[in-house]
């Protein structure tokens, strides 16, 4: 994301060219015109108008020395962006009035230079709070060293996360997942971001979540986007000649049933030994990996209320093996 070249520009573009231009939106006249009004080209070149006014303030804010990369600028940003991205479906709930005034309320704490600036990510228009997981990786990285490379992705990928918890409520599953994905590739890009901005420390840890497919529990099951964070984590064991000093794997199941009730705990413990073979055939050395199993015991994504066609889909991410690399500078003992 760069300020000057920001979508929501390019959408206004033909509206304001036949808009008339109105003064810098204010934290009190920040109003988006009453969704029963939206019926002429007057009032939606008046919206337009403001959502010009209010990119044009953040603008003013990044030429005055606050940098793109900044939390609560690109958090200011996003609030806009997915604003005017559901005012631009038209969206007739609350929630594109509610997310430009979060971005209001950024920017106006900006213009006066308030301390410290809150890092707090409502849900507004009760959105549902979706994937705790990825809530919990972001949480992760303030206070670390990498949080000042990391900022931008975190501010926009926790606003993704509330996005899609309002196109859950409002339309279900399958309209909430394209922003479900945003907000993951977001906290991917986030860690890889945090991990590069300083030097490793002597004793770190590397962690990966690999999904299963429903019912399965062989590496061959396991979804590849998943998987390419434990490669990169073997890959940089080997890279940086870092040594595993103990690797901690936690396998789960979703919560539908099997012909027992102990289906599901078994499955799990099948899941984490699988992974802990595949570790074992990737030259990390036995006696330091550790495994458990927790069933269904665990979810991170409750997905009530979801239709049983999307179901399983929905429930991926409790299909998981968490793995937890502890290393430290080094021999690595991959492939020794």
């Amino acid at each position: 994301m760069t300020i000057a070249s920001t979508p929501l520009l390019i959408g206004l573009l033909l509206a304001l060219a036949q808009a008339p231009m109105l003064v810098h939106a204010q934290s009190s006249d920040a109003q988006l015109t009453p969704s029963k009004g939206r019926i002429t080209d007057e009032s939606i070149y008046r919206d337009n108008s403001l959502y010009q006014g209010t990119q044009d303030r953040i603008q003013a804010l990044n030429d005055g020395g606050r940098p793109v990369r900044d939390y609560h600028l690109s958090k200011a940003q996003c609030w806009l962006d997915v604003s005017f991205h559901e005012y631009s479906r038209n969206d007739r709930s609350d929630f594109p009035q509610d997310a430009l005034d979060e971005s209001t309320k950024l920017i106006v704490a900006m213009e006066q230079g308030v301390t410290p600036l809150p890092n707090e990510t409502p849900a507004v228009n009760n959105a549902a709070r979706l994937r705790e997981d990825l809530w919990k990786r972001f949480g992760a990285i303030y206070g670390t060293p990498g949080y000042e490379c990391a900022q931008q992705a975190m501010a926009c990928g926790e606003v993704e996360l509330v996005h899609a918890g309002n196109e859950f409520n409002q339309q279900g599953w399958r309209h909430a997942k394209p922003y479900v994905q945003m907000a993951e590739d977001y906290v991917n890009d986030a860690e890889a971001l945090a991990r590069n901005c300083t030097p490793v420390p002597q004793n770190m840890e590397l962690t990966a979540n690999l999904l299963f497919d429903f019912d399965r529990d062989s590496m061959q099951r396991v979804r590849p986007d998943s998987m390419r964070a434990v490669t990169e984590a073997i890959a940089r064991v080997r890279d940086e000649k870092l040594k595993v000093t103990a690797v901690r794997l936690t396998g789960h199941a979703d919560r539908i049933q099997g012909p027992n009730r102990q289906y599901n705990e078994d499955l799990s413990k099948r899941r984490a030994t699988a992974v802990r073979d595949y570790l074992v055939a990737q030259g990390i050395a036995a006696d330091v990996i550790s495994y458990e199993w927790r069933g269904d015991s665990e979810p991170v994504q409750s997905c009530e209320g979801v239709s049983a066609k999307s179901l399983h889909e929905c429930l991926l991410p409790n299909r998981r093996v968490e793995v937890k690399f502890d290393v430290q500078r080094g021999s690595s003992n991959a492939d020794e």
